[in-house]
């Protein structure tokens, strides 16, 4: 009788060890979100375009801001049924109110361009961002990212492309490629599904 008790112990031992071994494969949205937030991130997630001015409204009105900059006429559609001032240039006093060309689902980041940034480098930009993306905007990783760019913009490339990686401020990052460049930011993520 024990040599059966060991017997069923030990299978079940296998099947309990095969469980904590299998990985979790999450979709590409679950995975870009969850790597976001684990970078520090705040993410909405708007359903409808509704949905974006009512984020867009707690956010300014939970960090007390009464003055907003963004150069992007579509965006200023959503910041119009709020009551903040509007700048059409950026500050490092000001929170930065602005889309993006990709959410890089592999490691959480933003990519940007100079679409987005003009020539201004992001590390001299205000802290606060608030970015505008749609779900149709998350790739794989940074090489599908800057296919989707080369496609978007045939023969008219922008330039400054530069990515945010991590969403706490003062975090030093020891990457090589980073150094010199920090580009942490306190970034809100307004998604809007789109597929």
């Amino acid at each position: 009788m024990s040599f059966l008790k060991k017997l069923f112990k030990s299978s079940e031992k296998r099947k309990s060890d095969d469980i904590k071994k299998q990985d979790v494969s999450l979709s590409l949205d679950d995975t870009f979100v969850h790597n976001f937030i684990e970078l520090g991130g705040k993410f909405l997630y708007c359903i409808k375009k509704e949905d974006v001015v009512v984020s867009l409204s707690n956010i300014i009105e939970e960090n007390n801001w009464n003055k907003i900059s963004c150069n992007n006429t579509e965006l200023k559609k959503y910041i119009k049924a709020i009551d903040i001032e509007v700048s059409d240039k950026s500050s490092t006093d000001i929170p930065f109110f602005t889309n993006c060309e990709q959410l890089i689902s592999e490691n959480g980041s933003l990519l940007f361009s100079s679409n987005q940034l003009k020539d201004i480098k992001i590390s001299t930009l205000t802290n606060d961002f608030i970015v505008f993306a749609k779900t149709s905007q998350i790739v794989k990783n940074m090489g599908d990212s800057l296919t989707g760019i080369k496609l978007k913009y045939k023969g008219n490339l922008p330039t400054n492309i530069s990515s945010i990686k991590n969403y706490k401020l003062n975090k030093e990052d020891d990457s090589f490629m980073s150094y010199g460049n920090n580009n942490s930011k306190k970034l809100y993520l307004l998604l809007l599904e789109d597929f």
